[in-house]
């Protein structure tokens, strides 16, 4: 689907294969990605809820309207699909993964760090979440944790630059300044605008 027109095509191919078989969730599901891409935020919507209504065990879908709820501004929502989604599927992390993003939106540090850790025994390369993960963990005095999660992000990915960002946040809390300057420099070699205060602060305490 490449173009507008090939995104169209792929549209009606999916509203056929409806057609032909009403309760496939798959095909409501399909088609739902498809206008979502097209940002036709309510037929996507409406799409996703016939997935789930055909299998009401689809934990995409619900994470899917997630996004939808988010997109919104409604984070409340956003956190009710993505908990339905791990109620009817309890491993699955990227309903863990959001859940933790969303409780650090709503400042409940603990809540996100507990489905964070799911989320990372669920998909161990979930460089997402290890790189919320190491902002909760920040956020709540736990500096080894931080580092840890960060590191393990950037093995995942070296070009990670939210993950260099934390970690240089990490060290400088630690006081381990080279190290916060080497990873503050990647984020910004990798086009992260690091914040201009842990800039000045790495700064003056190496020229210290």
């Amino acid at each position: 689907m490449t173009t507008e027109k090939t995104v169209d095509q792929y549209i009606e191919e999916q509203r056929f294969a409806i057609m032909s078989n009403p309760e496939c969730s798959n095909s409501h599901y399909n088609l739902a990605t498809a206008l979502l891409g097209l940002r036709k935020f309510d037929e996507a919507e409406e799409e996703f809820k016939e997935a789930i209504r055909c299998s009401p065990n689809f934990a995409e879908a619900y994470v899917q309207l997630g996004g939808i709820c988010l997109q919104r501004g409604d984070i409340d929502g956003c956190l009710a699909y993505n908990q339905q989604s791990v109620k009817v599927r309890a491993a699955f992390a990227e309903g863990w993964g959001n859940i933790g993003f969303v409780q650090m939106q709503k400042g409940k540090i603990d809540e996100a760090i507990s489905a964070l850790e799911k989320a990372i025994k669920y998909n161990s390369n979930f460089i997402q979440a290890y790189a919320t993960l190491a902002n909760a963990y920040l956020f709540d005095g736990q500096v080894d944790k931080s580092i840890a999660a960060g590191q393990k992000a950037i093995e995942i990915d070296e070009t990670f630059a939210v993950a260099h960002n934390n970690l240089a946040i990490a060290y400088l809390e630690k006081g381990d300044t080279e190290k916060a300057a080497h990873h503050c420099h990647r984020a910004q070699q990798l086009g992260y605008e690091v914040a201009p205060e842990i800039v000045r602060e790495i700064e003056t305490a190496r020229a210290v």
